[in-house]
């Protein structure tokens, strides 16, 4: 399974959100591939105004306030 982090330098949101995939990653199987937003403009006209983002398996899940209980029920109901 792949879960795709859009970030970006300086984001309070992004880091708290970063930690708690960390925590993820421990529980559950994924692939994390971070993406950080100020390196493509096209990426930043996407979602520069709802970084974080939490992709997973092509499916935007959650953006902006990343909780953990959101995101282990997306990874939980992907892995049955």
């Amino acid at each position: 399974m792949q879960v795709v982090f859009y970030t970006r330098n300086q984001c309070h949101l992004c880091k708290e959100a970063k930690e708690l995939l960390t925590i993820l990653k421990n529980e559950y199987s994924f692939e994390l591939i971070e993406k950080n937003i100020d390196e493509s403009d096209e990426l930043t006209e996407k979602y520069g105004l709802m970084i974080p983002v939490i992709e997973i398996n092509q499916e935007i899940v959650q953006y902006g306030q990343i909780d953990y209980f959101t995101i282990s029920n997306c990874l939980k109901e992907r892995l049955c």
